[in-house]
């Protein structure tokens, strides 16, 4: 398999290109610089904000099976770049929404093969992606309410992208919340209760399941906590006043890098759940695993996780003997 990683220097990219090429891939890294970066690896040039941009994409499309966007940049014209495949791991609902929106247009009236897009995933790493698989494992019915409860470590060092989705997310609305009312990111709490019993206080946030989930009849509403309680309560804060956000990149990263989702029926109580370290690096697994996934298929046009795969497959993708064991509950 040959495969484009864009933003291949970032957070996640990096592990994306680690974890592809251990596996026998070859890749070709792909970021704003061109020829090497600090530690003497070669970089294509390939700006998606920049003119030409969408042109290199495309002439790198042609000699690849997949792509893959790591780089924080959001276009739903990664529906038309040609690429046999695309793996898109951005957790913004609203672009997420258009780039479906894109493929379906892109098809229109053609059949899928002679369309010029092939297979789309919408969220491929830890939320979404894990979260996505964990819900649609949940025992459900039309008409379940579920809550998507994210926690991410204070003491991981995430990327610039991660920084600014959640700097954006500040005094924002959820991208078209189940309950069809205007609601803010940040500002409405919810306690959830982990697997080991504990409840935690989340803040309503704006993950993408409850679009992705759309046709599955399920009203998704996510949440966001940190490992440090003071953290999601200065995160709280900012919410209330965005100015505040401008502080988010100068927070010492301190405490755990452990991560959890756990998704919970509310008719029911029951959950799924995992748990694991460091956030960037499962995003990278997970990404690459999706990579695998499409790369060489028949072009399906806008999927997702789980579409293409089950939390026992994601599972064993992410657990390794060096570096950590992540845990499933079902609760």
């Amino acid at each position: 398999m040959r495969a484009l990683v864009m933003g291949a220097r970032g957070a996640v990219g990096r592990v994306v290109v680690e974890e592809l090429r251990s596996r026998g891939h070859v890749v070709t890294r792909a970021g704003r610089g061109a020829g090497k970066d600090l530690i003497g690896l070669d970089l294509t040039r390939l700006d998606l904000t920049a003119p030409e941009g969408l042109r290199t994409l495309a002439h790198l499309s042609a000699v690849h099976d997949v792509v893959i966007n790591a780089s924080g940049v959001e276009t739903p014209a990664l529906a038309r770049c040609g690429a046999p495949a695309v793996v898109e791991i951005s957790a913004t609902s609203a672009y997420l929404a258009a780039l479906r929106r894109a493929v379906c247009e892109d098809v229109g009236g053609t059949t899928m093969s002679e369309a010029s897009v092939g297979t789309v995933v919408t969220g491929a790493g830890l939320v979404p992606g894990l979260s996505t698989l964990l819900i649609a494992e949940l025992d459900t019915e039309p008409g379940d309410d579920v809550d998507l409860g994210v926690v991410l470590g204070t003491g991981e060092h995430h990327g610039a992208a991660a920084v600014e989705w959640t700097a954006g997310l500040l005094g924002t609305p959820v991208h078209h919340p189940p309950e069809g009312c205007r609601i803010v990111n940040l500002r409405q709490s919810r306690r959830i209760t982990e697997p080991s019993g504990r409840r935690r206080r989340y803040l309503r946030a704006d993950f993408p399941d409850h679009v992705l989930l759309a046709d599955r009849g399920v009203r998704v509403r996510s949440h966001l906590a940190l490992s440090s309680r003071s953290a999601t309560g200065a995160l709280a804060l900012a919410g209330r006043v965005p100015a505040l956000g401008i502080l988010l990149d100068r927070v010492p990263h301190v405490g755990s890098d452990e991560w959890l989702v756990v998704a919970q029926n509310r008719r029911t109580g029951r959950s799924r759940a995992a748990r694991g370290r460091r956030q960037s690096w499962a995003t990278g697994v997970l990404t690459a695993f999706a990579a695998e996934l499409v790369a060489g298929g028949a072009a399906r046009g806008a999927v997702t996780m789980a579409d293409l795969t089950d939390a026992a497959a994601a599972q064993g993708r992410l657990e390794r003997p060096d570096r950590q064991t992540v845990a499933f509950d079902h609760g």
